[in-house]
């Protein structure tokens, strides 16, 4: 017995060693995006807008926290697991957090119809599956110099964005759909450089910061940058290949 207590020692700290300081800043992802749903539902804060804005950022620190663990692992290394654990923290923060942000914004639009109701779940569901797809097979289908599918990043940023700004409810469930399909669709994006990377960085804190003051700009320019890269990239991918 004290054998066997020993071994199961000793293989969680095998366990813990199996974490590399990329793995850590994907748990970090992980947990902004599991926080991210807890204080929609939380009893700790009254003010509704206050919980959606806490909620937008902390997926929006997720979506960074996701492009820095590459960075970490590319210049460090990475570990065994690595590539497992950002597919787990990456369906945390990317799929399932924007999705139960996406039905809080409408819930009271859809409880008075159970119709709607039905319509926004089997939306999200379609969302949440083609998610999951992508997720775990984006490792398999990695290209060195362009996506397969849209990035799960980029359709977070659109859908969170959509419905932090409201759009039309009538609008927001195709639109979920699409940007799902497209996620495990097989059209190619480019990769963005550094520099672009640099840029949704810069507005991604300016959403955080400047909430929907100013006429909502930061998140609008977030949006539509985003927006530009996701249908202007594949066109732009298409006439390079023609020449």
């Amino acid at each position: 017995m004290i054998k066997l207590k020993q071994g199961r020692v000793e293989l969680q700290k095998s366990m813990i060693k199996l974490l590399s300081i990329a793995d850590f800043i994907s748990l970090t992802n992980a947990l902004f995006g599991f926080f991210s749903i807890l204080v929609l539902f939380s009893s700790f804060i009254d003010d509704i807008n206050l919980k959606i804005h806490i909620s937008f950022s902390l997926i929006l620190l997720g979506l960074l926290a996701d492009g820095l663990d590459g960075i970490v692992a590319r210049k460090f290394g990475k570990s065994g697991i690595g590539e497992y654990l950002e597919a787990m923290a990456d369906m945390t923060t990317l799929v399932i957090a924007p999705a139960v942000f996406v039905y809080f914004i409408y819930s009271d639009l859809v409880s008075v119809s159970i119709y709607r109701n039905i319509y926004l779940l089997f939306a999200l569901l379609l969302f949440v599956f083609f998610g999951f797809v992508r997720l775990a097979s984006f490792g398999i289908m990695k290209e060195k110099k362009l996506f397969i599918g849209l990035p799960a990043s980029a359709s977070t940023i659109i859908i969170l964005n959509l419905s932090y700004l409201k759009v039309d409810f009538i609008l927001i469930l195709p639109l979920v759909v699409i940007i799902g399909a497209a996620m495990a669709s097989t059209i190619e994006f480019l990769k963005p450089n550094k520099y672009v990377n640099i840029f949704a960085s810069i507005l991604i804190f300016l959403c955080i910061l400047l909430e929907k003051n100013f006429y909502s700009v930061a998140p609008i320019l977030l949006l539509t940058a985003i927006l530009i890269y996701s249908v202007g990239g594949p066109i732009y991918k298409f006439l390079i290949a023609k020449k």
